[in-house]
């Protein structure tokens, strides 16, 4: 039972949730099949056979599965079986960019690589040994370590980091958003409270006097019927707006809107339901006003309804004010998409200067209300010489516009990318963009020395790249000068004769100080007792793709004793 359990344990581990979604299981399935194949069709191109094939392919599949879980182990042992294997060679790039992301902290990267260094030149010194050049290998397995797992770890870092760096910053511009719709939040909300408390101390008690002083002289007996029904007017006007600035009042200090009110006291209903009140409190105080309304009647949203009777309300006291005594004329129309509400005062006479109080925010005032519910208003002269005042609202509920408007919101927005609770995030395509907005999220200090780690990175990465690229130069150079010192042409062969003094055929022919020589000595017919032999390639290709044609010169006592060509093995 607990063997079950540990084995059970260990699958868990092993196929953690995080590291092997559908997607991932499936990419890294492929991945592996390709390494594979690649690995045992490498090992067959340089000789192998049977069931080493097998044998690679699986290994190179395995190590592809379990980097990702054990970077470092597996890291290490690609290094060590990566100069056995000609196969291992697409793995360890693999291995490589995987373990520079998934290692966690600079030091146990560094020492990983370390590691796997030390193990592949030693590796690859053990199963191709020259005690003429060692250093020429360790060069040689140095350039292929670098530029198969050194650089391929340091992108992948470099880009890991770069990943983690930048969403970082989405998530802190993301809470920067929030706490700003916080604070103004809580802004309009003290600035709605101080506004009402001022509107209830100064409008309420003006309007209560105004109030108490009409209800008194309303039953003066001294008043005629006419006087005393303009004063009943202005009594229930002082009431009826004593009524709207206590709803204001509490719209304001609670931050929400109340919904239309229903006729409790009776004071008209602010709707298109009281818009019949408001013409006939016009007529009788003595406007001549006239309403028509066209259409099936249809219900309107609470927000839409509200404002279609402050348009009618606005415009009968635009009228009154600056042209007192002209013809009104009220139209609402129920169209099929849309409410209409238009109001056409005719031509007067201009008040004298002085007489009239406006604070010219009414229409202004008008259009916002429209346009929070979706409609607009129009305000303009009429072709008679009038003032025309028309608006269009929508019948549905329609969702009001941002309070910040998107090209206010640091100029940086992406109308695509959002969080789970809809807080828009930064625009992150643009790589300048990035490092500016990541140079101004971070706070201080801490805010440039990341913006500066990033920049190192960059520059670490270009570095290392200009140097490997120049060493990978001066390595090709240096290989192929030290191919064409190990190798000379059949022809060249064929003129040196035994029996020639050594040092005349060793001026003639390449000294064969190279590694490409390396393993060729004793593979051919045996050397004659006594002798020193010089063996170097052919620079033609053999028959068989498996062998390699070479030449050997044996001297003794200083003369040419035997020269062979054959084929070996490599």
């Amino acid at each position: 039972m607990n063997a079950s359990m540990k084995i059970r344990a260990g699958w868990a581990w092993l196929a953690a949730p995080e590291l092997w979604s559908r997607k991932r299981t499936a990419a890294e399935v492929v991945l592996a099949l390709v390494l594979g194949l690649m690995a045992a069709g490498t090992e067959e191109l340089t000789g192998g056979a049977g069931p080493r094939l097998f044998f690679v392919g699986a290994a190179a599949a395995l190590l592809s599965f379990l980097r990702r879980r054990m970077p470092t182990p597996v890291l290490v042992l690609t290094g060590v079986l990566a100069p056995l294997t000609t196969g291992f060679a697409p793995v360890l790039m693999v291995v490589g960019w995987s373990a520079g992301r998934r290692i966690v902290g600079a030091g146990r990267a560094l020492t990983a690589f370390t590691v796997a260094y030390a193990l592949f030149v030693t590796s690859m010194l053990v199963d191709t040994w020259s005690e003429e050049r060692p250093l020429t290998l360790v060069l040689l397995a140095t350039l292929y370590f670098l530029a198969a797992t050194v650089v391929p770890g340091l992108a992948s870092r470099y880009w890991t980091q770069r990943r983690t760096l930048l969403h970082a910053l989405q998530e802190r511009n993301a809470q920067l958003l929030r706490e700003r719709v916080m604070i103004e939040g809580q802004t309009r909300l003290r600035e709605r409270q101080r506004i009402a408390q001022d509107m209830h101390d100064s409008l309420g008690h003006q309007l209560a006097l105004i109030s108490v002083h009409t209800g008194a002289l309303e039953v003066d007996p001294e008043l005629t019927d006419r006087q005393r029904e303009a004063v009943g007017v202005l009594r229930s006007a002082s009431v009826t707006a004593m009524h709207e600035l206590r709803e204001v009042v509490g719209i304001l200090r609670d931050g929400v809107e109340a919904p239309a009110p229903v006729d409790e006291s009776g004071r008209a209903a602010r709707g298109t339901a009281g818009i019949t009140g408001l013409v006939a409190a016009a007529r009788a105080a003595g406007n001549e006003v006239e309403l028509r309304c066209t259409g099936e009647a249809r219900p309107l949203a609470a927000a839409a309804d509200h404002a279609a009777y402050r348009i009618v309300q606005e415009s009968l006291t635009n009228a009154y004010k600056h042209a007192p005594g002209v013809p009104i004329d009220v139209e609402l129309r129920y169209e099929p998409d849309s409410f209409v509400v238009e109001i056409v005062s005719g031509p007067g006479a201009a008040p004298a200067p002085g007489e009239v109080v406006s604070g010219g925010q009414g229409l202004t005032g008008l259009r916002e209300r429209a346009r929070l519910v979706g409609g607009i208003v129009h305000a303009g002269p009429a072709d008679d010489g009038g003032f025309r005042v028309a608006g269009v609202l929508p019948y549905g509920v329609v969702e009001a516009a941002p309070f910040v408007a998107a090209e206010d919101d640091f100029r940086q927005q992406s109308p695509q990318a959002t969080y789970a609770d809809g807080v828009p995030v930064m625009n992150w395509s643009v790589t300048e963009r990035e490092l500016a907005v990541g140079a101004m999220a971070m706070d201080g200090q801490q805010g440039r020395s990341k913006g500066s780690g990033v920049a190192l990175g960059c520059g670490i990465a270009v570095a290392a790249a200009l140097v490997l690229g120049a060493v990978g130069i001066f390595g090709l150079f240096f290989v192929v000068g030290s191919i064409e010192e190990g190798m000379i042409d059949p022809g060249e062969y064929d003129m040196v004769q035994v029996g020639d003094a050594e040092s005349e055929v060793r001026d003639r022919l390449p000294s064969g100080d190279t590694i490409s020589t390396t393993g060729l000595g004793g593979k051919g017919p045996k050397e004659p007792e006594g002798s020193d032999c010089l063996v170097l390639m052919s620079s033609e290709v053999g028959e068989n793709i498996e062998t390699e044609p070479v030449f050997r010169f044996c001297f003794k006592d200083g003369k040419l004793i035997e020269k062979k060509s054959y084929e070996v093995s490599r």
